[in-house]
């Protein structure tokens, strides 16, 4: 129901991104987008890209006087160092050679299987578009899934678990607001302080030694309605379609529902959640171990899904490599980059959640205008209330 497509170089003058198969009236601003690219941007460990873009959308097409039209919408964030790259970033020929081209390929990075695959001797043309620039795309889509989703009370959160192999430790009676306020309020969005102190322990040192460090980041989200998804076609079960999207993001190497790989370890009691019913709450779950998923459908348990991002490639002390134009040993270039983006990182991997969500909620709800959309929903509801 929803796709888009991003484009756009990292040094390049925009990133832009095309959303399709949102509906009409649907209340829309900067503002609502701008937050997410904020939070991109933050994080204890960044880069000096950093400090020099400040995100901010363009709404280009799709809107009128803050309301959705039902026609794609046409998103677009300026590069401020484009300024410091124009004729080296140019779409004309005349300013060829204004750079030295690129020929040390980075370990860990897109630049040598790029370059192969695409006959570059230049492996600028590569690592400009494989850059993690990209994904400030990818975050204002996910804004923009967040504001639709939160017109049906659907809210998220994301924190970090792991960093450098320092664990948090969340209590388990800790609300959802409450620890969603505490992972904004942290640098490393971490809500355990004891362990986000050891964290920028470690990412400071891992910056004095020229290396970097991944970890793990956690998305949960509340208020999603039982149903999203179906178990009729592997490719229409929603846990899939989510690790697709996740997945996706520059340096994530893997995804985990609920338990996850922690089920490898239980028997099935400890794996599987009881269901349960009364007037109240209808049928709900025992426990949450299932992350809010059974047989590829949404149960209306909160969504809980965990991605592991690697460190990051680009090393101060650059790692060996091979000059692709001497085949001479020789360490690999260096581009500007982060010690650790890991809390960033949790930004994108949560707009990656949100727009699977969104998407399955129109795939199960959908209609033309938000009034429609909502009539659906309601009676939907209303169905599952009587079952």
């Amino acid at each position: 129901m929803l796709r888009y497509l991003t484009s756009g170089e990292s040094h390049g003058p925009v990133v832009t991104a095309i959303l399709e198969g949102l509906p009409s009236h649907l209340r829309l601003t900067r503002g609502d987008i701008d937050r997410d690219l904020a939070r991109r941007q933050g994080g204890y460990g960044r880069g000096g890209r950093m400090r020099i873009e400040t995100d901010r959308v363009e709404i280009l097409a799709g809107v009128r006087w803050g309301e959705t039209t039902g026609a794609p919408l046409t998103l677009q964030v300026a590069n401020r160092d484009w300024e410091n790259w124009g004729p080296k970033m140019s779409a004309e020929p005349e300013h060829k050679g204004a750079l030295a081209a690129v020929t040390r390929p980075r370990p860990g990075h897109a630049d040598l299987n790029g370059a192969m695959k695409y006959d570059h001797r230049d492996m600028r043309d590569v690592l400009e578009r494989a850059s993690a620039r990209e994904t400030t795309m990818r975050v204002a889509v996910g804004a923009v899934a967040r504001t639709l989703l939160a017109q049906f009370d659907v809210e998220s959160l994301v924190h970090v678990v792991n960093l450098g192999g320092v664990r948090s430790e969340v209590p388990g009676d800790l609300a959802f607001t409450e620890l969603q306020a505490r992972a904004e309020a942290s640098d490393v969005r971490c809500v355990d302080e004891e362990a986000a102190a050891q964290m920028r322990a470690a990412i400071d040192q891992a910056k004095a030694n020229g290396d970097s460090l991944g970890g793990t980041v956690e998305v949960r989200v509340q208020g999603v309605p039982q149903g999203l998804g179906s178990y009729v076609q592997w490719d229409r079960k929603l846990p899939p379609r989510i690790a697709h999207h996740v997945m996706g993001i520059q340096a994530f190497k893997g995804v985990e529902i609920g338990l996850g790989f922690t089920c490898a370890d239980r028997p099935g009691s400890q794996v599987h959640d009881e269901i349960l019913w009364d007037e109240q709450r209808g049928y709900h779950r025992r426990t949450n171990r299932a992350g809010g998923f059974e047989g590829g459908i949404t149960t209306g348990e909160e969504v809980v899904v965990r991605a592991v991002m690697k460190p990051i490639s680009t090393l101060y002390k650059p790692l060996a490599s091979v000059d692709t134009a001497t085949h001479r040993p020789y360490r690999a270039s260096v581009e500007r980059s982060d010690t650790c983006a890991v809390p960033a990182a949790g930004v994108i991997a949560e707009a990656a959640v949100l727009f699977c969500l969104a998407d399955a909620f129109l795939e199960k709800f959908g209609g033309d205008s938000l009034a429609e959309i909502r009539r659906n929903y309601e009676a939907y509801l209303e169905q599952v209330r009587s079952f």
